[in-house]
């Protein structure tokens, strides 16, 4: 009999590298003598424990990500590989704090170099055009936080360090559009074009015209930063990292009624809406870092996607989900709908 078994299946199906991934298979066999390990892409992965029947390993960095396959190595024995779908890096060295945002007129992806707060750099705002190349834009703006494109196609984005929103005209010039806003880090529109921004010591503010800013409601403060998406629903949905394993995604109503949404994430951040409701939030949930999807009934919640120090997401209209960490962009093909297949 094969001494590398057979893999039965792969959870998640969806990863970055750098993830943790469990390969459950039967018949494998630890020949410590000749050697065993797990394989993605040809690139050996670094075990966290293995079994006869389970594996958790670690996707490697440089795997390729068209056709990849992942297959268990014992004795000198190989398994039949089986696929699975490894997201691939678009650009680097950068420091993201939030969602990145898809322009709506081309589909480009407008990301950050945000640096520490009160920092000064010479680049901090990036177009990701839809062939991959990256622009550095020549706007300077300090610490840019939260990105959103109001229904117009305008671009908008945060300052944390000054507490203001600055429209984004043409990707060169910044212009203060509301100020007083405290620790300004998330941003969102709802279908009528109101702007809504978090800040991160408890508050979030409606503003619904240039300069004019009112409480919309009162949370919790945050230790890093309010993540805001609106829903198919009409509701703000928010999220705001604490520092114990069973923060929540709120929903807020018009009124601003808060509610709870889902609970039971560790340091829950970025999250976006696919085509049917389902709503996808970056964070750890039963102990695996990740993406996790829940479903448009908030009934069920599972991590589709496996990552680590992730803090957003959002989707293109070409069918792409784009992740990111602190210093990274993946892209990773998804299903009809925006809605990832398993």
């Amino acid at each position: 009999m094969n001494k590398a078994g057979r893999i039965k299946s792969v959870f998640p199906q969806y990863a970055l590298p750098g993830g943790q991934i469990t390969v459950e298979c039967e018949g494998f066999e630890l020949d410590h003598h000749k050697g065993f390990g797990c394989y993605i892409g040809g690139e050996r992965c670094r075990l966290v424990a293995a079994s006869s029947t389970r594996l958790i390993a670690i996707v490697p960095e440089g795997v390729a990500t068209e056709n990849t396959q992942i297959h268990l190595e014992s004795g000198g024995e190989q398994s039949d590989a089986v696929p699975v779908t490894i997201g691939g890096r678009i650009a680097e060295d950068l420091h993201i704090v939030a969602n990145p945002a898809v322009d709506p007129n081309d589909d480009s992806i407008i990301t950050t170099r945000s640096g520490s707060r009160g920092q000064e750099l010479d680049a901090t705002m990036f177009r990701i055009e839809p062939d991959g190349y990256v622009d550095e834009l020549p706007v300077k703006i300090t610490n840019p936080t939260g990105l959103a494109f109001d229904p117009r196609g305008e671009l908008f984005a945060t300052n944390r360090n000054d507490g203001v929103v600055c429209r984004i005209e043409r990707g060169e010039s910044a212009f203060e559009f509301a100020t007083g806003l405290g620790i300004a880090t998330g941003i969102a529109f709802d279908s009528e074009g109101v702007m809504y921004v978090g800040d991160r010591a408890g508050t979030i503010y409606r503003v619904p015209d240039f300069g004019t800013i009112e409480t919309f409601a009162v949370l919790e403060p945050s230790v890093s930063a309010y993540h805001l998406a609106f829903g198919p629903d009409g509701r703000l949905y928010v999220t705001a990292p604490g520092l114990a394993s069973h923060d929540s995604v709120l929903a807020i109503d018009s009124e601003g009624l808060v509610e709870t949404y889902f609970r039971g994430f560790g340091r829950p951040q970025g999250m976006a809406f696919d085509d049917e409701g389902n709503l996808y939030v970056v964070g750890c949930y039963k102990g695996r870092h990740g993406i996790v999807r829940i479903d448009a009934d908030a009934e069920s919640a599972e991590t589709v996607v496996a990552g680590t120090g992730l803090v957003g997401i959002c989707f293109t209209r070409k069918g792409e989900l784009i992740a990111a960490t602190n210093s990274n962009l993946y892209s990773l093909p998804v299903g009809v709908y925006g809605k990832l297949l398993n």
